[in-house]
Formats: structure tokens, C-alpha cells, sequence
């Protein structure tokens, strides 16, 4: 694909990214280019849509088919008290003009299921999943294998998260092919052992914390910076203040 240039207000609007050697102009234009999917618009999703629109990521893409209910509002901070009752799609949306009319967005208000993920996420270079239930997470792994984009995954609960990236179709620098979400989580618990959000409870700095260090591992899959985390599932436990890393390998 050929590079677009960046325009003079592109330029002084991402002039912090460009100065950084690691990422300068070339980089910037990746993520001008790039599309991302983000899977769900609450408490992950939304630091995820807000920092790859304010980097200049030229395509979001918002994939639910809730509305912004009072008691989002607590960790959703891409939606406000005035789009209560409206689609999370057409909210989120708003919000990103807001931050960066540059970016385009796509919505897709529609449950993400086995049946339609996969011809979703090949419309997309990275997917980004913030989904709250095992079924979208399971069907969002297996389209990403299946159509070889990288996942971006991470989960919140009560005090705790955890980020980590898939590429199941690459090999690792060890010539054997990097792990899959199913080598990690081989199969869903049954329902009910994990409670949800609306049962357990979460706080919502954490959901910003994790969301935040999702948007960074999908802007260094665009640019090619750093080392992702393939094979490497990173837990925050905002209680101790406390990372820490599990390495995992595919079975």
C-alpha cells in the first residue's frame, strides 16, 4: 500500500509521535493507514477507541449492539450523561469527531457471533476485543486465527486484568508457531462460575488502566515497535499495585 502523506495539521497534531525516532513520519503514516476493529464500546473499548483516534489511527471500527445505560458511565468514558439511551456505536462515534475528525468511523451495531466475526474481522488489519462474555471473546479468537489478524485480548474483573496479544498464524523466534486463545483458555468455564461485571462488580479506573495498555499494544503491531505480547499474558492487580508476567506456549 502506498504511504498517504500527512498533511500540515496532521503533522503539528502528531508532532510528539513523529519527533520519537521510533515511530517519526513512516510510522505515523502506518497508523494513518491502519484499521482497527474494536470489539465492544465500555469499559475496555472505549480508552482503546479514544487513544488510537487521538494517535491518528485512520479507521476505527466499533462493533455493539448495546446503549449507553447510567451505570456505563462509571468506567465508559467514552460516553456522557446526554447519550444515555443511545447505541454505543452512534456514541462512541460522536465522541471520536470530537477527538480526532481525521479518524474514520465504522459502526457495526450487531452482537459479534460465530457466524459473522469472521467476515467482520478481514475487513480489518488488528482487532482489539473488550467483549464481557466468553462466547464473543471464543468467537473473536477463533475469526482472528482463522482470517491470520492479530488479538489484541485483555479482560477486567472487580480489581484485577489481564492484556496479552494472539498470532497463532506466525512463528515465534523459535520457528514453532505462537500460541492461540484456546491454548491459553482451552475452554469456556461453565456458566456462572465467572461472574459478571453487573454481579462481582469492577472499578473503573482499572477498566482504563487495561483498555490503556491495549491501545499501546495495538499502535506497536501497527508501527512494528517493541516487543508485543505474544506468548506473554501480562496481569495487573491494581489492589497491590502489582504486574506480573505468565509466559505460555501452544499445546
Amino acid at each position: 500500500m502506498t504511504p498517504t502523506a500527512l498533511t500540515a495539521e496532521e503533522i503539528e497534531r502528531y508532532a510528539r509521535h513523529i519527533v520519537l525516532p521510533e515511530i517519526g513520519g513512516a510510522g505515523q503514516q502506518k497508523l494513518k493507514q491502519a484499521r482497527v476493529l474494536v470489539v465492544g464500546a465500555g469499559g475496555l473499548g472505549a480508552p482503546v477507541l479514544e487513544y488510537l483516534a487521538a494517535a491518528g489511527v485512520g479507521t476505527l471500527g466499533i462493533v455493539d449492539d448495546d446503549v449507553v445505560s447510567l451505570s456505563n458511565l462509571q468506567r465508559q468514558v467514552i460516553h456522557g450523561t446526554d447519550t444515555v439511551g443511545m447505541l454505543k456505536t452512534h456514541s462512541a462515534k460522536v465522541a471520536i469527531a470530537r477527538i480526532n475528525p481525521n479518524t474514520t468511523v465504522e459502526t457495526h451495531t450487531f452482537r459479534l457471533t460465530a457466524d459473522n466475526a469472521a467476515a467482520l474481522v478481514a475487513r480489518y488489519d488488528v482487532v482489539a476485543d473488550g467483549s464481557d462474555d466468553f462466547e464473543t471473546r471464543y468467537a473473536v479468537a477463533d475469526a482472528c486465527s482463522t482470517e491470520k489478524r492479530p488479538l489484541v485480548h485483555a479482560a477486567v474483573g472487580r480489581f484485577d486484568g489481564s492484556v496479552t496479544v494472539l498470532k497463532p498464524f506466525e512463528a515465534g523466534k523459535d520457528g514453532k508457531l505462537n500460541p492461540a486463545y484456546r491454548d491459553l483458555f482451552p475452554e469456556p468455564p461453565p456458566p456462572g462460575l465467572v461472574p459478571s461485571c453487573a454481579v462481582a462488580g469492577v472499578l473503573g479506573a482499572l477498566t482504563g488502566v487495561v483498555g490503556t495498555l491495549q491501545a499501546m499494544e495495538a499502535i506497536k503491531l501497527i508501527t512494528g515497535i517493541g516487543e508485543p505480547l505474544v506468548g506473554r499474558l501480562l496481569l495487573y492487580d491494581a489492589l497491590a499495585a502489582r504486574f506480573d508476567t505468565i509466559r505460555y506456549k501452544r499445546n
